[in-house]
Order: structure tokens, then C-alpha cells, then sequence
């Protein structure tokens, strides 16, 4: 019995440019270059996972090499696209850096760019985690990629730019391909509900790609998962019970007592979401993401936010508190007792912002010393 079921991260994958999501600026930049007839030579996709650097780069590739191009504006269903998209095109050429990175291997690709495109305009090389590349890989491509014969493309990817070489980066035009924000994962994910015929809550959109953390093929194989637990209606609660996630109010409700400095308060909801089986670590980033907000606010405010539940909290004090919650990141992932370490973090953070720091308290003091010989004068003339 053959299957045919293809995973949403792969069915849903952008096969257009109009299809790819939150990376207008690379889209842009792209069409245009291909519009004017100005297209280099080599390109380079950073970003973090899941946000469409080897999508964006097949993309080009189809552009580049379909029927009567390149242009931006393809046919889906011209054959040469579709050959690039299932993978069997001759002139596009995927590399995987992890598994293809000997100078013996770049060796070989030198030797084959010399050969012309068989149906295409362009050879395009698309080089996947081309950090990967040990040094003598990387040196073996430098002659090749600064003067390429006029039919060769290069496109690499990476998630770790800094391990890429700074001659190689020189010789490329780079691409910051950049986190996706909620909404857009959002929007994308009910589109794909549609589709696929799911009925899922509001709910638990904003908790998948919360989990995404701007990543819309980790937000589509997270769906795709709920999607084999719950069936055809996924509710929030489905949703954070399978991921081990804490309800919105509630990290709402640890962030407000966070704030107050309730010690009592804080170690009864760490009790509730350990007793639930939450994942602390998980818990912990969100009350980050929670305090930073308020952090924002304060700085915007001039000062001062109540985000925090009501309690009117610093700038000063909410950087402290999300510095002492930071500080605490590795002994809570790391440690023996998870729980424990988290109620430590979260009481030492607690104190951290209760502290002032010296300068400001010097400042304070400077200008009460400045103002009480003045009202004393004033008290003598009475």
C-alpha cells in the first residue's frame, strides 16, 4: 500500500515568490535584480532555521532558469519549474554543506561548472549550512566563485554566519533573512486550516507560534502534529497539554507576582505548573518575553510601566529583573532539580529589582543635599 501523505512543512513549502512569508525585503531585492538584469553571481541566505533561506533560493533558481527567463512572474506548472521543484533539474544542483564539505568534494563542483546548463539559462549551485565547509573546502572555492564562467549561480545558506569565511562573504551579496513575526505565522497557519479543513482556536494559533519562535516550518510541523493528536478541532488546551506549555494568564499571573515581590504567591503557581507537568524551561522564556515587554513600555512611557499585573515598575527595575531571570537560564536547562532552580531564579530576580543601584542612589542623595540647605534658609527668614 503506497502512501501518498506529504507533511505540511513540505506541502505547504512557498513555490513563489508571492509565496514566501515576512521576508518582503529579500523578495524585493530579488525581482528587481531580476527585472533589471542585474543578477550576481553568487548570493548568500542568513537567518535562523525555518525561515525560508532554501525555499527563497529554489525560488530563484525557478526564476532564473524557467521557460522564456529569467523573470519574477513564472509559471507554476512550466515544466523546467516543475523539474526544479521535485529535484530532478540537471542545471539546479542542491549541496548539503554538513555531509558534503572535503576540499575533494569543491574540487569536483569546480571541475563541473564548466560544463554548460543542459535545458536552462543558468547552473545554479545551491550550498545549504555552507558554514559546514571545512577551510580547504572554502579556499578550493574562492578562485571559482570571485570569476565564475557567465552560466554559473551560486546561492548559499547558512543559520551560523560567523563560521563563514570573511573572503567568501566578500565575494557575495548577503541576505539577512530575518525571524517571522507571530501574526504572519499566524495568518499562514489559518489559511493552511482552511485547506486542510481544521478547526482550530485563535488560542491555539498564538501558542503554536509562540513555540515557533518565528520559525514557519517549526510552526507547520507543530500543527501538523496537533493536527495527528486532535483531529479536526484543536483547542489551546490540546495544544499546551501535548508541548507541556503554560496558559497565557497564567504566565500573566507568576509575571504580576513577580513584580509584587509575593514570594508565596510565585511558589504556588510554580507548584500548579510542575504538578501539570510544564516545562519550566519553556516557562521561563515566556516570563522573559513578558518582562521585556513591560521593559518597552517603560522606556516608551518615560520610565515607568504597569504592564507587570499594575505595579508601577522602573526602567531600573524591570532591567534588573529580566537580567536576574536571564542569569538563571542555564542553572534551570542544566540543572538537577529543575524546579528548585526555578523558584531560586525567580526569588533572586524578585530581589534584584527590589535593589537600587549605587549611582542612582548617589544622585538621589546629591540632589536632597542640594535642596535641604535651601529650605533651611528659607525656614530662617521666618
Amino acid at each position: 500500500m503506497s502512501s501518498s501523505y506529504q507533511v505540511i512543512a513540505r506541502k505547504w513549502r512557498p513555490q513563489t515568490f508571492a509565496d514566501v512569508v515576512g521576508q518582503d525585503h529579500v523578495v524585493r531585492t530579488l525581482r528587481n535584480a531580476i527585472e533589471r538584469n542585474r543578477i550576481a553571481h553568487a548570493y548568500l541566505f542568513v537567518g535562523p532555521r525555518g525561515t525560508g533561506k532554501t525555499s527563497t533560493a529554489r525560488i530563484f533558481a525557478k526564476a532564473l532558469n524557467c521557460t522564456g527567463g529569467p523573470k519574477a512572474d513564472f509559471d507554476v506548472n512550466d515544466p523546467v519549474v516543475k523539474a526544479i521543484g521535485d529535484g530532478s533539474s540537471l542545471d539546479v544542483i542542491e549541496i548539503d554543506g554538513a555531509s558534503n564539505n572535503s576540499v575533494d568534494q569543491i574540487r569536483d563542483l569546480r571541475d563541473d561548472v564548466r560544463y554548460a546548463p543542459t535545458q536552462g539559462k543558468y547552473k545554479v549551485y545551491i550550498i545549504d549550512e555552507v558554514h559546514m565547509l571545512s577551510n580547504q573546502a572554502f579556499n578550493a572555492l574562492l578562485k571559482t566563485l570571485e570569476e565564475p564562467p557567465e552560466h554559473v549561480k551560486f546561492v548559499f545558506a547558512t543559520t551560523d554566519v560567523q563560521k563563514v569565511l570573511p573572503t567568501i562573504l566578500s565575494r557575495c551579496q548577503r541576505f539577512d533573512l530575518k525571524p517571522i513575526p507571530a501574526e504572519l505565522i499566524i495568518a499562514r497557519l489559518r489559511q493552511i486550516a482552511t485547506e486542510e479543513k481544521v478547526q482550530v482556536t485563535d488560542a491555539a494559533l498564538q501558542c503554536i507560534a509562540r513555540m515557533a519562535d518565528g520559525g514557519m516550518r517549526d510552526a507547520q510541523s507543530i500543527f501538523d502534529q496537533m493536527i495527528s493528536f486532535c483531529g479536526a478541532q484543536i483547542t489551546e488546551a490540546d495544544v499546551l497539554d501535548v508541548y507541556g506549555l503554560v496558559a497565557a494568564e497564567k504566565i500573566a499571573a507568576l509575571a504580576a507576582a513577580v513584580a509584587a515581590g509575593d514570594h508565596r504567591r510565585i511558589v504556588a503557581l510554580v507548584d500548579e505548573c510542575d504538578a501539570a507537568g510544564r516545562d519550566l524551561v519553556r516557562l521561563l522564556a515566556d516570563l522573559q518575553a513578558l518582562v521585556r515587554q513591560a521593559l518597552l513600555d517603560a522606556i516608551a512611557k518615560g520610565g515607568r510601566s504597569e504592564l507587570l499585573g499594575g505595579e508601577s515598575l522602573t526602567t531600573e527595575q524591570l532591567t534588573r529583573l529580566l537580567d536576574g531571570l536571564r542569569e538563571g537560564e542555564g542553572s534551570v536547562k542544566l540543572g538537577l532539580a529543575e524546579k528548585i532552580n526555578f523558584e531560586v531564579t525567580l526569588l533572586k530576580a524578585v530581589e534584584a529589582s527590589r535593589a537600587r543601584a549605587i549611582d542612582s542612589l548617589i544622585k538621589e542623595l546629591a540632589a536632597l543635599a542640594e535642596e535641604t540647605p535651601a529650605a533651611a534658609g528659607e525656614k530662617k527668614k521666618d
